[in-house]
């Protein structure tokens, strides 16, 4: 199956791209896994009139191009203030203009790791709610990850018991569900 990773964070030491890389290394065997930077796919805010007179931005086209390659996406984002990154709106935004839509019929998974005590849940319910909206299934399960400046080490590493135990196990329901979900299409 062919999986599409990305962290919606720009930061260069982004506790979400480690989160995600992390993810990665741990990732069932079998998959085909493409990890994108989120960099990579720079685009303005959305603006109907940049739209209609140019069409969609060449780094939004780039992001359509790689949903649409995909079977399932699993995206690892910070939360800003309670909420989605307001360039992970804008990103899903610009995508949900392509025609056909990229997201529709996606299988997605949300993780997010922030270091305060709440952890990323609010924001990812916002992004849960603004993907379903473009007819993704997103799988019941998300990673709402606490206190995660604590959790790797110098290197990036995953050193949180509880989630370095966790994070296969969530991996592989998901990769199976997905799977499954894909076969039935």
């Amino acid at each position: 199956m062919k999986i599409l990773m990305f962290a919606a964070s720009f930061r260069k030491d982004s506790l979400n791209k480690k989160l995600i890389r992390n993810a990665q290394k741990m990732m069932p065997a079998g998959q085909e896994v493409t990890l994108m930077e989120f960099n990579e796919f720079l685009m303005p805010l959305y603006d109907g009139d940049i739209e209609a007179a140019t069409g969609i931005p060449a780094a939004a086209q780039k992001m359509v191009d790689a949903i649409a390659a995909a079977d399932a996406v699993i995206i690892a984002s910070p939360e800003y203030n309670a909420g989605i990154p307001g360039t992970l709106k804008n990103a899903i935004d610009w995508t949900s203009r392509a025609k056909p839509d990229p997201w529709t019929g996606k299988q997605v998974l949300l993780m997010g790791a922030t270091p305060s005590m709440i952890g990323t849940n609010r924001g990812l319910w916002q992004i849960r709610q603004a993907l379903e909206t473009q007819g993704c299934f997103v799988f019941p399960e998300m990673l709402g990850m606490a206190l995660a400046d604590k959790a790797f080490n110098a290197e990036g590493e995953l050193t949180e018991e509880r989630i370095k135990a966790g994070l296969p196990k969530l991996l592989a329901k998901f990769t199976d569900y997905a799977a499954h979900q894909t076969k039935r299409k």
